[in-house]
Parts: structure tokens; C-alpha cells; sequence
């Protein structure tokens, strides 16, 4: 995860050079700044229009989209326990079963 990140301090970087060096050659700061802004504006609505999301709606698809993720993180969760339990539940009563048989307890199973 920390790609993302390392490449955005990158192209702050770059961008502060490059706000520098045009300031050095006499462009005004502010301009330049207001320049780099929209532009950052136009490539975020971009990427959420490739997306999908630029819609008045998507927050609240992002959420839903959440809201189920955690949903089934939760039941994953929750068959991993069942299944942990089964498990363990019939390895005791095989165990048991088999300690019955050693001991030579009578199981009915004949009936004589």
C-alpha cells in the first residue's frame, strides 16, 4: 500500500519543482498555483468519471459497496468459526468413541 503514496509525494515533488523553476523565470506564483489546482481538479473528476463515481449517488454506492464488504468479511468470519466448531465437536465425540471402545463399554449397538 505504500506505492500510492510514495508516487503522490513524487509528483508533489515534481510539481513544487516545477512551480519553483517557473517562479524563477519570472511566472507569478499565484497563477502557477491556480493553474496546478485546476488541473489536479480536471484529473480527479476524470478518474471519477473512468470510475463511475461522479455521480451525485456515488458516495452513497461507496458505502453500500462498504457496507457489504463488511457484511461478508463478517460471514466469512462467522463459517470459519461454525466449521472451527463442527470440527472440533466431532474429533471430541471420535475421541470419546473411541476411548469407549477401548475401555470395552457397551455401546447397545447388539442388543444382547
Amino acid at each position: 500500500m505504500t506505492a500510492p503514496r510514495d508516487a503522490g509525494e513524487s509528483s508533489a515533488a515534481v510539481l513544487a519543482q516545477l512551480l519553483a523553476q517557473l517562479a524563477a523565470e519570472g511566472a507569478d506564483p499565484a497563477t502557477l498555483r491556480a493553474v496546478a489546482e485546476q488541473a489536479g481538479e480536471l484529473g480527479a473528476t476524470r478518474a471519477l468519471t473512468r470510475l463511475g463515481l461522479a455521480d451525485a449517488g456515488a458516495a452513497g454506492d461507496v458505502a453500500a459497496l462498504r457496507e457489504l464488504l463488511q457484511s461478508w468479511r463478517a460471514a466469512k468470519r462467522s463459517m470459519w468459526r461454525a466449521l472451527l466448531g463442527w470440527v472440533t465437536r466431532t474429533l471430541g465425540a471420535l475421541l470419546l468413541l473411541g476411548l469407549a471402545m477401548r475401555l470395552g463399554v457397551d455401546l447397545g449397538g447388539d442388543g444382547k
